[in-house]
């Protein structure tokens, strides 16, 4: 009876899976899901341009743009004349920078210019950025994504002093930089989104001199130990540095702060005279470049009036 009774309940077993079995499957083949249909035939274009625009050898993500109309004119270009092609997308541009080491630590300057092709956008753009109050950033390329990242590494070295209790190191300030800048290739690969920087500060936990680099857009720094130059008027400027440094009266890293400044506005006249958009030193408005010092004592930005009589005197 009990050897009966358990092959009855094996059995009862059996069909009880393979009933639950079934059912599970149908269940499965009505709830499935549907199957994908083919894109309407207008998106078809898109995605192939897509795919041939951001593939090698095709053109830059705006174009795409424009091509689907996309992309409206900007309202700082001239309008299109009627029947012609959209307007290309130009991004604003700011340039030059420069620095180089002199007696008393770095100097740091920029012009005040920035430009959307061949508009004039803004003839008081700040270029040389305070980090911190040993650092600073100076910035050529788009002022938006330059500006963003001089404020997320600004936030950055002060989140990390005030929960550290002390400052980032010297490499972890450049790492830093370097990050956001290998973080925004994206937006360099699209045209949209260039920042080429230089970077200065003061070391004083090695041998307590002032550090100088300057990076390319992929985020790769290169330390200098005398000057750097970057944006459009960056080959006069680095003329002017160059000759100044092997042919002029004394070498760039013993000049007096009164020199350096000289020096500074020479270089960045001699750019606005090739370089249209580079401001240089506007004689009639009255604009004259920012320049910064890093020293031990830390960042001091000279005035505009100290600034004017020296090029007055010196230059002009």
């Amino acid at each position: 009876m009990g050897t009966a009774t358990r092959g009855w309940g094996r059995a009862e077993i059996a069909r009880r899976f393979e009933a639950g079995h079934a059912r599970l499957a149908e269940e499965d083949a009505q709830g499935g899901s549907e199957p994908i249909e083919a894109l309407p035939p207008a998106h078809r274009p898109v995605i192939g341009d897509a795919i041939e625009s951001l593939g090698a050898g095709g053109s830059d993500f705006p174009a795409l743009l424009r091509r689907h109309a996309l992309l409206k004119e900007m309202a700082l270009l001239p309008p299109a004349v009627a029947g012609s092609p959209a307007s290309a997308f130009i991004p604003t541009q700011a340039t030059t920078i420069l620095a180089f080491k002199f007696s008393g630590g770095v100097l740091v300057a920029g012009d005040r210019r920035a430009t959307a092709g061949n508009t004039v956008v803004y003839d008081r753009a700040d270029k040389v950025l305070e980090i911190d109050r040993h650092s600073i950033m100076a910035i050529a390329g788009v002022p938006a994504t330059a500006w963003e990242m001089a404020r997320v590494l600004e936030h950055s070295l002060q989140y990390f002093r005030r929960t550290q209790l002390q400052e980032m190191s010297v490499d972890g300030k450049v790492r830093a930089l370097s990050k956001l800048l290998r973080d925004n290739f994206g937006f360099v690969m699209q045209g949209v989104g260039m920042v080429v920087p230089i970077f200065a500060t003061y070391d004083f936990e090695g041998d307590g001199s002032a550090r100088l680099y300057f990076y390319d857009a992929m985020g790769a720094q290169f330390e200098v130990a005398e000057y750097a130059a970057t944006g459009s008027g960056s080959p006069g400027v680095r003329g002017v540095l160059f000759y100044e440094n092997r042919w002029g009266r004394k070498p760039l890293h013993k000049l007096r702060e009164e020199d350096a400044v000289t020096v500074a506005l020479r270089a960045l006249d001699t750019a606005a005279e090739a370089d249209t958009a580079t401001g240089g030193v506007d004689r009639h408005a009255r604009i004259f470049p920012i320049i910064k010092i890093i020293s031990r004592e830390g960042i001091k930005t000279l005035p505009e009036r100290q600034i004017a009589a020296r090029f007055k005197r010196t230059v002009a």
